[in-house]
């Protein structure tokens, strides 16, 4: 079998350190609410593994839930704020 490989064209470009997307914990989102909206906006992220999500938040106080290109992140930031959670500024 041979594999087969998308090839860039042109000057590699460097786009610096990936943006964090973090969830801060508060006193007014349940884990419940917290799994389905983590669930509901970021990719591959299952109910169940929302509320393991959503534990780390509450031990932590904080948490990254997602890191990647800015663009993406303040896609996903924006979808978790909008749905009430507690989100700390981006952050490379």
């Amino acid at each position: 079998m041979t594999e087969t490989r998308a090839r860039r064209s042109g000057p590699a470009v460097d786009l610096g350190p990936p943006w964090n997307v973090v969830v801060l914990n508060d006193d007014h989102n349940t884990f419940d609410g917290v799994a389905h909206a983590l669930a509901a906006v970021l990719p591959n992220v299952s109910l169940e593994l929302g509320l393991r999500i959503a534990n780390a938040i509450h031990t932590k106080g904080s948490f990254v839930v997602w890191s990647g290109h800015r663009e993406v992140a303040e896609h996903y930031w924006r979808g978790l704020k909008e749905r009430g959670l507690t989100m700390a500024p981006l952050e490379q």
